[in-house]
């Protein structure tokens, strides 16, 4: 029998983030050597790193970090396969590292995140597989946002009481203003697609325009009304994908845009992430 103890298993499994018994069994492999254990246990992990790839990763957390001034912000979204891991502490510590990286560093895009050293030595794609390999799922990161020319908050929403939140939002506003935590949470709650009509796609406005006309038509409405009509429910879909255009979650008598112009402010931008959508 190897000769190791239980503080060789402790320090291994902080070493590792593996479990127990894995710890134990590669103790057992490596004659007590708590090196070659980790060895072990790594090539152990990376084996199935490949053998996951193919897995669907659905379940996890948003996090959020606002400088103390708000003059920036990040919203990351970590995605793995199961709500279990998703609430350890290890999984959301991972997040939480990340996020801090992305508020030093500023990466241009995802690609240029997962290649950034995160620790000595080690790209942010090696850092998420490492968490792969010792949580034993799918790890996954495809999403971040980071704000830093206004005055920016976040709102994060928690859809089950154990788990970390699910959905997070970050806005920025030219300066500060009460309203921006209301507006944040109107936005986690109806999912707008755009900021104000301006912004949607000139392809989504003619899609939208063409289902209205063929459904006006098939309606058999007149032919004179028919531009009339076809432009109020151009308008409705408006109202409803922009955020601007939305009924205020606080008070439904007014716009967002109605909002915001009482309180002197305007909205710059938004991201809205929920973890798998």
């Amino acid at each position: 029998m190897a000769n190791y103890t239980a503080a060789d298993v402790k320090k291994l499994r902080e070493l590792t983030g593996a479990g127990m018994m894995d710890c134990k069994k590669a103790l057992e492999e490596s004659d007590g050597s708590v090196d070659k254990a980790v060895e072990a246990l790594r090539i152990k992990g990376q084996k199935g790193v490949a053998k996951r790839e193919g897995r669907s990763a659905e379940n996890g957390a948003v996090v959020s970090l606002i400088a103390d001034d708000s003059t920036s912000g990040v919203l990351v979204e970590l995605k793995c396969e199961t709500d279990f891991v998703a609430k350890g502490d290890k999984f959301q510590a991972v997040a939480n590292q990340i996020a801090a990286h992305v508020a030093a560093t500023s990466p241009a895009d995802i690609a240029a995140l997962l290649a950034s050293e995160i620790e000595a030595g080690k790209t942010v794609q090696a850092f998420v597989d490492e968490a792969n390999a010792n949580l034993g799922e799918k790890i996954v990161l495809d999403r971040f946002a980071q704000y830093s020319d206004g005055f920016v908050t976040a709102y994060m929403h928690r859809t089950m009481p154990d788990l970390p939140p699910q959905i997070g939002v970050l806005v920025e506003l030219d300066k500060e203003s009460d309203v921006a935590r209301g507006i944040a949470q109107h936005i986690a709650a109806f999912a707008p697609k755009y900021l104000s009509k301006e912004d949607v796609p000139a392809e989504v406005v003619e899609s939208e325009r063409r289902v209205a006309e063929e459904t006006t038509r098939a309606e058999g409405k007149p032919e004179a009304a028919l531009p009339k009509i076809v432009e109020g429910r151009l308008n409705g879909f408006f109202k409803d994908a922009t955020l601007l255009g939305q009924p205020y979650a606080l008070d439904n008598k007014k716009s967002v845009q109605q909002i915001l112009d009482e309180a002197g402010v305007t909205l710059k931008r938004f991201t809205r992430i929920k973890v798998g959508i």
